[in-house]
């Protein structure tokens, strides 16, 4: 196979949904032994682009080949028989199963009438090593992190000898080993002559495994060219449509009243002995590495999880919260990691995933609610973060991943919070959306809300924050002042707890 022939060709594809045209006259191009960057914001088309591609979605119109050969409508099973494989942004496994059983999945092996377990299991185990990827085929998905479910779509990928491997945002999840892991899976398919694609919004990942780079916009396709003749603020300009002149806009404010004190949380074996405070005029950053105690702190302050101990005190009064309806009446509120698990009703409109939380705002004595003010609340949340919709009736499961974050944090900008918490706000979104999100918290700053946000991207948090509070493992090991810290200084912090294990063993 030479490593110069296409292997995926599109032309001219068009589709559309309600109210939405995502693709409009789109091509693109893949070849053997290369890894090719699609690029472009959210809503782009990226994802509905690639569905095609596997067959999740038909096309309205336009042509497709894969190694040569035309095809028309594909299903899924055609896809992954022409040698197509696709690694979603948001995992579809059967979280009960083990890995085995989900590597094999509509394709087990039998002995006569009889599942071979044993043979499945050898196979997934075989798979996984070449992988160098340690886990136990006979691990069920559901009690596995995050990271290590994306490995094991990966690894199903290839138990299916995929020849064309698409990841869509597959570092998202991922610590810095395992993104180290990840890209030198890829490079060693790239090297066997596997064609991938790759979707990201970290595009400081790229230098590190693009051959090519393809940048849509608005569902149109823009250009692609070589990644070494190109460079960041040029691939970024291509994909917003005009230039970012900063990355991380930082406002300064004066420092103002103490709001929220958190003293001596205590939640499970994540959450130990946690003592913070936030003021006015500040955004407080929480770094640190994957299973830290970030996110577990965020719901322990917020009712999703019980607390052991502690006091969670705003404006000097002691709040007793049990519950999430009794932080956002006090006046606290969080925007979760996850998204769709924790943060949307998907298959509600936009307008009632806004208006839900804000009923005892929008209704009167009676309980009525004031579509008036409803409509008042929808259009500015739109306006003030730009959601991308033809209107607020669009159910929010049809909408990019970035514009359903903008949804989860548009609700809550009707209340009078005190506090926003946001949990990896930028995680899957685009370089302009994620400007968007920073400004945002910077105009809460500005108005005397106090801002906490979790992040995995110590670049993100040295950029925005103007405290840093690093955690590791359960515990606050320390705090810096943005300003003047490095990246070292962070990441010495955060594995602060590791490197007394390795000094103890």
């Amino acid at each position: 196979m030479s490593e110069k022939e296409v292997i995926v060709s599109m032309k001219d594809i068009c589709k559309s949904f309600p109210g939405v045209k995502a693709l409009d006259h789109v091509q693109f191009e893949l070849r053997s032994g290369e890894v090719m960057a699609l690029l472009g914001e959210n809503g782009a088309g990226k994802s509905t682009l690639m569905k095609i591609l596997s067959g999740v979605y038909t096309r309205d119109s336009g042509s497709l080949e894969i190694f040569g050969k035309e095809y028309g409508d594909l299903t899924p099973k055609q896809a992954q028989e022409a040698g197509v494989a696709i690694i979603h942004q948001e995992l579809n496994m059967c979280k009960h199963l083990s890995v085995a059983e989900n590597m094999f999945l509509g394709r087990e092996k039998t002995k006569g009438i009889v599942l071979a377990n044993g043979d499945m299991e050898a196979e997934a185990s075989r798979i996984l090593n070449d992988l160098k990827i340690d886990i136990d085929p006979k691990q069920v998905v559901g009690e596995l992190p995050v990271s290590k479910q994306q490995m094991v779509e990966i690894a199903k990928a290839l138990s299916v000898n995929a020849r064309i491997l698409i990841m869509d945002e597959p570092t998202s999840a991922l610590t810095a080993k395992e993104i180290d892991d990840l890209f030198r899976i890829i490079k060693d398919l790239r090297s066997k002559g596997c064609g991938i694609v790759y979707i990201s919004h970290r595009l400081e990942e790229l230098q590190h495994i693009v051959d090519r780079v393809t940048i849509m916009r608005d569902g149109q396709y823009i250009t692609s060219m070589n990644f070494k003749d190109t460079t960041m603020d040029q691939i970024i300009a291509n994909m917003v449509g005009r230039e970012i002149k900063e990355q991380f806009p930082r406002e300064s404010c004066k420092k103002g009243e103490k709001i929220l004190e958190v003293k001596g949380l205590n939640a499970g074996r994540m959450v130990r002995d946690i003592n913070f405070a936030l003021y006015e005029g500040e955004i407080v950053g929480f770094a640190g590495l994957m299973g830290a105690g970030r996110t577990e702190t965020t719901r322990a302050i917020f009712g999703v999880d019980p607390k052991d101990s502690g006091e969670i005190i705003l404006e000097g009064k002691t709040l007793k919260i049990t519950n999430p309806n009794d932080a956002i009446r006090a006046g606290i509120v969080l925007a979760p990691e996850d998204r769709k698990k924790d943060g949307l009703c998907t298959k509600l409109s936009i307008r009632h995933n806004i208006a839900l939380p804000n009923l005892d705002i929008l209704c009167n004595k009676l309980g009525v609610v004031s579509s008036k003010k409803e409509d008042q609340m929808c259009d500015e949340a739109v306006e003030n973060l730009k959601i991308k919709t033809p209107n607020v009736d669009i159910n929010a499961g049809n909408l990019s991943g970035g514009n359903q974050q903008k949804v989860v944090v548009g609700k809550w900008l009707a209340r009078n919070s005190k506090v926003v918490i946001f949990d990896e706000p930028t995680r899957g979104i685009d370089v302009a959306a994620k400007v968007e999100i920073y400004n945002l918290m910077n105009e809460l700053k500005k108005q005397g809300i106090a801002v906490m946000f979790v992040s995995s991207e110590m670049p993100e948090v040295m950029g925005i924050a103007d405290r840093i509070i690093v955690m590791c493992d359960g515990r606050i090991t320390g705090e810096l002042d943005a300003r003047n810290t490095t990246q070292n200084e962070i990441l010495t912090l955060a594995t602060q707890f590791e490197k007394k294990i390795a000094a103890n063993a």
